[in-house]
């Protein structure tokens, strides 16, 4: 007999809650478990009064946005929805069935309030959970950026000059008015002393912090006095009425030109792939230009003790190779060979420096001597002698000039000459090898699964919080992937002990080993997060059976 259901609502139980009704396997549990989210408030207490009405809890507004992160959602809007209808998120949350959920306009406030400086230590403090958890590796870095379409048409470009007079006409040079408070009045001897250190209103400060181009503390914005060629930029004529930090990028493999911006990721060499730094840049900033920053601030912030660092021939700048070869990190950089391009000459790989009397060898066997230094380029000058450069029978394949061929060597190509000889060794190709298969993942994870194909948000500020979220997503869903597979402490000390020693042996035998034995033994083992090291003093016979047994071990 067929059934027929029918629709039938009943009051809930007061005893009922959501903890029984979430299985116990459920994802969300395990993301509580993982990870503990308390300390945001201590990061945001600064952006609260200590009177008023309560806001909504700083670990509940994370939480939300973890579970952006994790359903893949575009908005604020949408994922209230999600929550409403979802009995899992609730109890994540923590808020009962019949509690009333915070309103999505209320979560852009806050992100707002709190700004970027809190999202980047909310990622730094997910990556020191990772480095307690042993997932972190430090000692190598991976670099690499993605191109990210932004959330505005072409269509809104608009003369740059036009906005800035519009602008102008609203806004004018309006000046801070002076506040009764801030007038002068005469000052004691200690606030005389005060006085002499740099303020943040001291103009000669700001000016000296301005031109270090921090992109860190600049938030990835371009500097627009800077100039890598004589062609103006599409930015510097145009600009988007829409996100006006958006530029454009040109899409290689569809054609086409559309807004975006550069997504850059700093990554840790260990199994895990943790995300230990990420900015957003515009897409018109090359990926060789944040790097040294995002290098310091990741080997500072975590103390690192990096053995080389790893990027695509984008980041082999001689600034790049020079800065980390003098930090005693090797810079496992492809270095695209320009040396040896067909262009009808000679090129300067043809010629071989010695380093000893600072000259150059030519193909024919002259030399070119030093000359002089142009230190505006930053470059040495070598020029061959006139009359044995006009006589040469090769002169046809090095120079049409008749005064001698000339060589340029920057000042720091002997950083550049030690990279090149990386090539060809294990340790080099293995990195490049490694990176290759490294941070693409990780790219093609955010955006894919996690939207970042286009961001959803609007301005360079606001696409960097969202760039760090998902950073930190990428890094709990690694966190939440090793908990469970970690060793228990006390059952993992005990299942890794040696065995007791089988004494089968002759006596004669431990005899033989009882000179080579060492009253101090020392033992180790791995929890795969860690190696614990003991040292025990045994006695003599304890350490020839121990020693038989790791033999027999060996041998067997």
């Amino acid at each position: 007999m067929m059934g027929i259901k029918e629709r039938e609502f009943r009051p809930l139980p007061d005893n009922l809650s959501p903890e029984e009704l979430v299985p116990q396997d459920n994802f969300y549990r395990h993301l509580e478990r993982a990870v503990d989210l308390s300390f945001v408030r201590e990061l945001v207490k600064d952006r609260y009064a200590w009177v008023g009405r309560p806001s909504v809890d700083p670990v509940v507004f994370f939480k939300l946005q973890l579970v952006l992160f994790f359903e893949d959602l575009r908005s604020e809007r949408q994922l209230m929805e999600v929550v409403a209808d979802r009995l899992s998120i609730h109890w994540y949350l923590g808020y009962d069935l019949t509690e009333p959920l915070p309103d999505h306009s209320s979560l852009t406030r806050i992100r707002g309030r709190y700004g970027l400086g809190v999202f980047r230590c909310f990622l730094e403090q997910i990556v020191e959970l990772c480095i307690e958890a042993g997932l972190v590796w430090g000692k190598e870095l991976y670099f690499d950026s993605t191109k990210v379409k932004a959330n505005a048409s072409v269509d809104s470009l608009v003369p740059r000059f036009a906005v800035e007079a519009h602008l102008g006409k609203l806004f004018g040079d309006e000046e801070a008015p002076q506040t009764e408070g801030s007038a002068t009045r005469p000052l004691s001897e200690a606030g005389l002393g005060a006085l002499l250190l740099p303020t943040a209103n001291d103009a000669k400060l700001t000016m000296a912090n301005a031109q270090r181009h921090d992109w860190i503390s600049r938030e990835g914005r371009q500097d627009r006095a800077f100039k890598s060629g004589y062609r103006e930029r599409t930015s510097d004529l145009c600009v988007s009425r829409t996100d006006p930090d958006a530029t454009p990028k040109t899409r290689f493999k569809k054609g086409g030109t559309s807004l975006g911006y550069q997504a850059h990721y700093v990554v840790d060499g260990g199994k895990s792939r943790n995300i230990l730094g990420v900015l957003v840049t515009p897409s018109e900033v090359t990926e060789n230009r944040p790097m040294l920053d995002l290098l310091w601030r990741a080997l500072f912030r975590w103390r690192l003790r990096l053995r080389h660092v790893i990027g695509d021939a984008m980041y082999s700048t001689r600034e790049n190779v020079a800065a980390i070869e003098k930090a005693g990190i090797r810079a496992y950089l492809a270095i695209p060979n320009f040396d040896f391009r067909n262009t009808g000459f000679f090129g300067p790989g043809h010629f071989r420096y010695d380093a000893q009397g600072d000259h150059y060898v030519c193909p024919a066997g002259q030399t070119l001597r030093f000359q002089n230094k142009d230190c505006r380029n930053r470059r040495k000058r070598y020029r061959a002698s006139l009359k044995i450069c006009n006589a040469c029978a090769l002169k046809a394949k090095c120079t049409t000039s008749d005064r001698g061929r000339i060589l340029y060597r920057p000042f720091d190509e002997d950083f550049y000459d030690r990279v090149r000889r990386y090539r060809g060794t294990e340790p080099y190709e293995k990195a490049l090898r490694k990176r290759a298969v490294w941070v693409e993942p990780l790219f093609g994870e955010a955006k894919e699964w996690h939207g970042m194909d286009r961001f959803r948000l609007r301005r360079l500020k606001k696409v960097n919080i969202e760039t760090l979220m998902v950073a930190a997503g990428q890094n709990m869903k690694r966190l939440i992937a090793s908990c469970g597979r970690g060793p228990k402490p006390m059952a993992q000390a005990v299942a890794l002990r040696l065995p007791e020693p089988s004494f089968s042996y002759s006596r004669c035998h431990a005899r033989r080993h009882h000179r080579c034995i060492s009253r101090h033994t020392r033992r180790s083992f791995s929890t795969r997060w860690t190696v614990f090291e003991t040292w025990a003093e045994y006695p003599t016979d304890i350490g020839v059976d121990i020693l038989t047994y790791m033999s027999g071990v060996m041998y067997t």
